[in-house]
């Protein structure tokens, strides 16, 4: 016996509001940086040349000879933007991996809680949310700074001799984002640990495996998709993270958030930096694309 499902109109309407949404605010402001990443730099206002507009009708289509693949040539020959993409990875690899040090064993925590306490373990994570971003990440310029709570509390217990320099220091940038980021971490591996059956356990041990054997062989293999939803979570945007290395970090080495920012608003450069900003965005599209292939994939065997 088959089932059909058939969809009354407001059905199809709430289907199809994802790809609206899709469209309107990405695909769009999208099509509109790639146009200008393959402008021409002008002196003016805006500091572009306005090739391909298609307010002009079909006299726009000869603008389409202008456009040019010059800026991304620039970004791929020069190492100022070669590097601050790849110390945006490597940094955004490196928090990840230390946030989901972090974050397993406190969402694992949580999940083992009895329920009337898990409730108030998942509000201690989400109180910092209530505080604005920037207020938190000033007030770790107050304690990393020189003459700082955190100096005054190592001096005061005599394990240090005189004040250590942590702001302006990769230590400094690596603690904001752990602390920044920690609950996007934490919330999904909670809520993938939080409905697994405690029987699945039980029965690893009544068949002989220790706690340590049926944690690897039972717990952790569930707890793959909340670790890879938790992964893209923290990793994608620390790539593009701007405002926590430009406040707690040196400026040794840029990451291509700050980049980004002095190409548009100091060199204004803006065909450079929106093809940077496209290349930026195609880079996170593969852990993305990798992403919806281990769903696909868990989800057909899962038939």
């Amino acid at each position: 016996m088959s089932t059909r499902f058939t969809f009354t109109r407001p059905a199809r309407l709430v289907a199809i509001a994802p790809y609206l949404w899709m469209l309107l605010f990405f695909l769009l402001p999208f099509g509109f940086v790639l146009k200008i990443s393959l402008s021409q730099t002008a002196i003016a206002q805006p500091p572009y040349v306005p090739v391909f507009d298609p307010t002009e009708g079909l006299s726009a289509i000869a603008g389409l000879a202008e456009l040019s693949l010059d800026n991304f040539k620039l970004l791929v020959s020069d190492n100022l933007y070669v590097l601050s993409y790849l110390r945006s990875l490597a940094v955004a690899a490196v928090s990840t991996s230390i946030l989901l040090v972090i974050g397993y064993p406190l969402a694992y925590g949580m999940a083992r809680l009895p329920r009337q306490w898990q409730a108030l373990a998942m509000m201690l994570v989400i109180i910092p949310f209530w505080t604005s971003f920037l207020i938190r990440i000033y007030a770790w310029i107050n304690i990393l700074q020189h003459d700082g709570v955190l100096n005054k509390f190592l001096l005061a217990l005599h394990l240090v001799s005189a004040p250590v320099v942590w702001l302006s220091t990769d230590s400094a940038m690596y603690l904001g984002i752990v602390y920044s980021y920690l609950p996007f971490m934490i919330l999904p591996l909670y809520a993938s640990l939080a409905k697994m059956d405690p029987a699945l356990l039980e029965a690893a041990e009544d068949l002989g495996a220790s706690r340590a054997h049926a944690f690897w062989l039972v717990t952790f293999p569930l707890s793959l998709p909340g670790i890879a939803a938790g992964v893209l979570l923290c990793f994608i945007p620390i790539v593009g993270e701007f405002v926590i290395p430009d406040l707690l970090a040196g400026s040794n080495s840029l990451m291509i958030g700050q980049t980004l920012w002095l190409e548009f608003f100091t060199n204004k450069d803006w065909p450079v930096a929106s093809a940077a900003a496209v290349i930026l965005l195609l880079l996170l599209v593969v852990p993305l694309a990798l992403y919806d292939r281990l769903q696909r994939r868990r989800f057909e065997q899962a038939q």
